[in-house]
């Protein structure tokens, strides 16, 4: 599909919850800081079980959703984690944009995208061990709506009365993404005008930590400084949790509000790897084709990238397809930039991803920094010549820059974001 552009498309909200903290404003000293948000995994007792593989993950500590949402509310005591971080995202995100001040019609034009790699595995696991021990009479009967993607999108629709298109997308790590491509689509097809897009994810449970371990994906070093993209001793990511939202409208909408606006969403790039259900073809070829869609779609040149955040999740494999992917399409211009990961400092927030290191780029664009690829010592030899930003943070202008997502499955998107003229 090549998109014709008409409406302009801009940001004017952002909320995220992440591993290195809980609304914008931490989270973009806790960037600028070059924080690590990797640390012992608290939710359960790894030493519990025999030979249990890894022991850590970018898990947002001493979490309690009463700090952020009503305490007395018996219904969110049911929730699940995912939905108490999509809730809280949601809510910072609606209260910078003011949409809170927006009255009952105009709530009604007002979209909700919010993905989901996995949806309530929480409560799935707590659940399951309720059956195993007192049989199936015992299994909540709020299991089901608390566990499935989709209900993110349907409980900020709930708290906040919007009524406008309210779905989730799910391509796995690609999912968040993929809701802010199509929050595009809607207010370029003059859908909507403002539609809240992103994902929330929580996963931090024995048996899915456990699966991603034996599959080989995730890193077994067991140190705070695992989670190293670039890295030649990089062997697997870390896994986060956490959610990212942010609030897109059309420019039209916003100024006729008088929103603020914190970036024009320019384009976005779509593609299927079409080669295995975990692996990423290792030249990047599907990575290749959604960068170049994206570029087109933007109507830019590679000499307008300014900066790129990378997917790189510290997988020997995708960190390397990725650059390949970069290297061909940006050409010269890939050494001229500076490109880092956000993962390096929160781990991979699976479906979340995309969007919280999109808020992330948006943060250090309007703050002039490129914020750190922590952990990262000695870059692979193939990466000669690549700013990745390693040890602190450093200044630098941008007009435009890229956000990458690939999912299992073979998914990639690219999003282009620039600077609001």
């Amino acid at each position: 599909m090549r998109m014709k552009k008409s409406r302009r498309v801009v940001i004017t909200g952002m909320g995220v919850v992440s591993p290195i903290g809980v609304g914008k404003n931490e989270f973009l000293k806790s960037l600028k800081e070059g924080r690590n948000g990797i640390s012992r995994i608290s939710l359960f007792d790894p030493d519990k079980f025999e030979n249990f593989p890894v022991r850590i993950a970018g898990e947002i500590r001493n979490f309690d959703y009463k700090k952020y949402l009503d305490p007395t509310s018996k219904e969110l005591r049911r929730y699940d984690r995912f939905l108490h971080f999509a809730l809280i995202a949601a809510k910072e995100a609606v209260e910078d944009a003011k949409l809170d001040e927006l009255d009952e019609r105009e709530k009604e034009d007002v979209g909700v995208l919010i993905s989901s790699g996995i949806g309530g595995f929480t409560t799935l696991d707590r659940e399951y061990e309720v059956f195993a021990r007192k049989g199936p009479r015992r299994v909540s009967p709020f299991l089901i709506p608390m566990m499935i993607p989709d209900m993110a999108a349907g409980v900020v629709s709930i708290a906040h009365g919007f009524k406008g298109p309210n779905f989730c997308i799910n391509s796995a790590c690609a999912s968040s993404s993929h809701a802010l491509a199509d929050a595009f689509n809607l207010i370029q097809l003059g859908i909507s005008d403002v539609v809240l897009a992103g994902g929330s994810e929580a996963t931090l449970v024995p048996i899915a930590i456990a699966a991603f371990a034996n599959m080989g994906a995730l890193s077994k070093r067991n140190d705070l400084t695992a989670s190293r993209p670039f890295d030649k001793d990089r062997d697997g990511f870390v896994m986060g949790e956490g959610a990212g939202i942010l609030v897109v409208e059309s420019e039209e909408h916003a100024l006729k509000r008088g929103a603020r606006i914190y970036a024009e969403f320019k384009g976005y790039g779509m593609s299927g790897d079409a080669y295995h259900i975990t692996a990423p073809d290792p030249e990047g070829r599907g990575g290749e084709l959604a960068l170049r869609r994206a570029m087109e779609t933007a109507n830019l040149k590679p000499e307008d990238i300014d900066y790129v955040n990378c997917h790189a999740t510290s997988t020997p494999v995708g960190d390397r397809a990725e650059i390949r992917a970069l290297k061909r399409v940006l050409g010269k211009r890939i050494y001229e930039i500076p490109v880092n990961s956000t993962k390096s400092m929160t781990g991979h927030l699976l479906g979340a991803a995309g969007a919280m290191e999109v808020i992330a780029s948006i943060l250090c664009m309007n703050n002039g920094f490129v914020h750190p690829t922590i952990n990262l010592e000695d870059p692979d030899d193939e990466f000669e010549g690549i700013n990745f930003v390693m040890g602190e943070s450093q200044s630098w202008k941008m007009r435009n820059f890229i956000s990458d997502s690939f999912g299992f499955g073979g998914h990639s998107v690219s999003l282009i974001f620039g600077k609001y003229e």
